[in-house]
């Protein structure tokens, strides 16, 4: 009998810890459950959020695009209309509430068709002097099944903007409008991209669709034609004679006694046979006639615009000539150094000089900084990037003083000939020759083709 109480009271025991063990997991799973459910709702009212925000925002965007202030006004003169006359029972603000409702809605369809357009735009010029216009042509079509109601093109022309009105167009027919752009100062102008403006007759709504047809019209500085032989001031196109003595060129210098390492080569036999010793022949290092133009670029260098204007234009003209040459040359000019570095970075910008065109296109894309180094450190940098130049020319406005000119020169090699070019369009031209540096004036571009004549007789 013991022993069956004993296994009953065991049996008790464990099937009592069995029911609170099953209970406590069944608590468990719920309370897991539980907050299964809790994480799903957060989840699903965040995304429900985030949808509903980009919604509004969406819409507000929208909105900005195409409502215009005047119908911000009708809008909130419709709504306050409608409230206060429902609420109030004021006849006349719900009258002047549906009035302001129904002349929104009537402003609707015509923002329809924006898309239904293909703009073709095209010039027949994309690159022009300064001083000149473009002509062009846009041709529009309705690619839809549906006509197009009349709508307006934009078309920005750098800063300004030039409008076509669009008639009605059936589907598949086109219509061609020529485009005259006015004469534009020298740069680089964007033209496009073309935007369609759908607009009701009030000008409540507006709606916008631009296009991805840009062109980048390449307005070159003007330049004067210089004579071939005045071109740098040097007259042979193969090199000229240095004082640096080699013992293989062609400029033949003197006779010298034979030395270890010599080429028999160089061995001149006459000399050899008179003196009886060994003689061999000894030549001036002859070097391609090698040009620089140092266009001054600091804002503070020059009277006006116009005054940098004319500097840009005989930079141009004196590359366009060693261009056509067939001479090396280098042309630089200075580039912007950000204010917070301004003393202690140093740069210069390269135009390049691959062909005339390529030139002219990179003189039409620079222009003056305020923080820039002055023309002594530009021409400072352009001698330490080449060391074998026959001539250079620094192209500066009438604000530089001669001194700084000077110190300007002195940057150069004691071989490299310097002159500076002033551009002065309230000055007289001449020129003149200052501590070794010739000084040419000009006061219109015409007069550097005088002056450089001028300098290649004297």
């Amino acid at each position: 009998m013991p022993d069956v109480n004993l296994t009953e009271s065991r049996l008790t025991r464990t099937s009592a810890a069995t029911m609170v063990t099953g209970s406590r997991t069944s608590i468990t799973s719920t309370a897991t459950r539980r907050q299964r459910r809790i994480v799903r709702a957060v989840v699903r009212a965040s995304e429900a959020w985030r949808v509903v925000t980009e919604a509004v925002a969406a819409a507000v965007s929208w909105a900005g695009r195409t409502v215009r202030p005047a119908g911000a006004v009708v809008a909130i003169a419709a709504t306050a209309g409608l409230l206060l006359g429902i609420l109030f029972g004021w006849m006349e603000w719900m009258v002047a509430g549906s009035a302001a409702l129904l002349l929104l809605v009537m402003s609707v369809p015509f923002l329809f068709g924006a898309r239904a357009y293909e703009v073709d735009l095209a010039l027949q010029h994309e690159r022009v002097t300064a001083g000149h216009g473009v002509t062009g042509e846009i041709v529009v079509r309705n690619d839809s099944s549906r006509p197009a109601l009349p709508g307006r093109l934009d078309i920005p022309v750098g800063r300004g903007l030039v409008e076509f009105g669009v008639p009605l167009l059936r589907p598949g027919q086109r219509s061609t409008e020529p485009l005259q752009i006015p004469p534009l100062p020298r740069g680089v102008v964007r033209v496009g991209p073309v935007t369609t403006v759908r607009s009701d007759p009030v000008g409540l709504l507006r709606r916008e669709h631009a296009f991805d047809d840009v062109h980048d019209l390449f307005v070159h500085p003007r330049t004067v034609g210089l004579p071939s032989t005045s071109a740098g001031l040097v007259r042979d196109l193969e090199g000229n004679a240095t004082r640096r003595l080699v013992d293989a060129d062609m400029s033949f210098h003197a006779i010298r006694e034979y030395a270890p390492g010599d080429s028999q080569r160089q061995v001149h036999w006459k000399s050899t046979a008179k003196t009886g010793r060994l003689m061999v022949r000894q030549y001036e290092e002859s070097r391609r006639s090698r040009m620089a133009v140092v266009l001054a670029a600091a804002t503070q260098e020059y009277a006006d615009a116009d005054e940098y204007e004319l500097a840009v234009s005989a930079a141009a003209s004196l590359g366009m000539r060693a261009v056509r040459d067939a001479r090396d040359i280098d042309i630089v000019t200075g580039s912007e150094i950000p204010r917070v570095v301004k003393g202690r970075l140093r740069a210069i910008r390269h135009i390049p000089v691959i062909s005339s065109r390529a030139m002219l296109d990179g003189f039409s894309a620079i222009e003056r900084h305020d923080n820039t180094m002055p023309v002594e450190d530009v021409c400072r940098l352009a001698a330490e990037a080449n060391e074998r130049l026959s001539i250079a020319f620094v192209v500066t406005g009438s604000v530089v003083p001669l001194a700084r000119l000077r110190q300007a020169a002195l940057a150069f090699p004691s071989d490299t000939a310097v002159a500076a070019v002033i551009c002065d369009e309230r000055a007289h031209p001449r020129m003149q020759s200052v501590a070794g540096l010739t000084v040419l004036t000009i006061g219109t571009l015409d007069d550097l083709s005088g002056l450089l004549v001028r300098g290649a007789t004297s």
